[in-house]
């Protein structure tokens, strides 16, 4: 049986891994997100699905990078809103469907798409609807490793895995056979108010790591686990975060003090997306595929966000906490 965190707060249940009935508000979301690098950091990927019924419309993000390799991506912020019960979406330009084959345990992710090719990743910023365009598959399979991860607070989880299956660029064809997280949440979420930072990876050893940080100016108990290698996934107190970032606002490193893990998360290729709010504010999102040096010397790579909405540079971005790392 799969190991479950639990805080005390709130049952995750199996059904919590279908979708929601909507709350009221206009920002009500449901997102769903998948992740993948493989073992050497040579290519990685993600998938995101958010789902506003009360927007009448549903957010899909596609993207495939690599050091050295111009960001191959999926943006499309008016997606139809699958049919109900369903995560699939279907447009004139991409198909994609998501199968949960067991609660908290076996999902597969297809996708076939035509996708643009931004040499500069920073583009995704603005129009590129006239950048060049290449065909992007997904056939790709999570699978649960030590257990899920329940937010405290929030009804959301995360689940580290593994992750197997092939990806097509153009005419490239890579095997995959690495490792990832994915993760669901719903509720209503206001992306041009709250800037964070989110991270998750797996080190040389095996040993598998996820933590975030909300930049309110205060310290609370941030989600932040481990999962040694071959054991069950455990919880991590006092994680608090710091970034630095270029002239570009893009981050050139963040400092993670996670317990008894602390590291440095230097980002290694971009996958950003922008989004604009219904009263017409925008919000930049840069994602990163990135490298985690640990101070004890272990190496490894995943997936780091920094959200930026209007007033991101006002809001810290600097330790929330005591000293983690010891």
């Amino acid at each position: 049986m799969v190991k479950i965190v639990e805080h005390g707060t709130w049952e995750l249940k199996r059904e919590d891994e279908d979708r929601h009935p909507a709350g009221p508000e206009l920002l009500w979301n449901e997102s769903y997100y998948f992740d993948f690098v493989a073992a050497d950091g040579s290519i990685a990927g993600y998938v995101r699905l958010g789902l506003y019924p009360n927007w009448d419309r549903a957010w899909y993000w596609a993207c495939v990078v690599g050091p050295d390799r111009p960001l191959v991506l999926v943006a499309d912020n008016e997606a139809p809103m699958p049919a109900a019960g369903s995560t699939d979406v279907r447009t004139g330009s991409y198909e994609a469907t998501q199968k949960v084959s067991e609660p908290f345990g076996p999902t597969r992710v297809t996708l076939d798409a035509t996708a643009s090719v931004l040499p500069d990743a920073t583009a995704a910023y603005g129009d590129f609807s006239g950048a060049e365009t290449t065909r992007l598959v997904f056939d790709l399979e999570w699978h649960t490793v030590g257990g899920v991860y329940p937010y405290k607070d929030l009804p959301r989880y995360e689940i580290p895995c593994t992750v197997t299956g092939t990806v097509k660029v153009g005419s490239e064809t890579f095997t995959i056979a690495g490792h990832g997280e994915r993760d669901h949440s719903w509720g209503e979420r206001d992306w041009w108010n709250v800037s964070w930072l989110w991270s998750s990876g797996r080190l040389g050893d095996g040993t598998a790591f996820h933590c975030m940080q909300a930049n309110i100016g205060f310290p609370i108990p941030w989600p932040s686990f481990t999962v040694p290698p071959g054991e069950e996934i455990e919880h991590r107190d006092g994680f608090s975060a710091e970034t630095v970032f270029d002239a570009r606002d893009l981050p050139e490193l963040s400092r993670l003090r996670l317990r008894d893990l602390p590291m440095t998360a230097t980002p290694v290729a971009f996958a950003p997306v922008a989004v604009t709010s219904p009263d017409g504010l925008e919000a930049h999102f840069p994602r990163a595929l990135c490298r985690f040096d640990a101070e004890d010397g272990r190496t490894g790579y995943g997936w780091t966000e920094w959200h930026q909405p209007p007033a991101w540079r006002d809001h810290g971005w600097s330790f929330l906490a005591e000293d983690g790392g010891a």
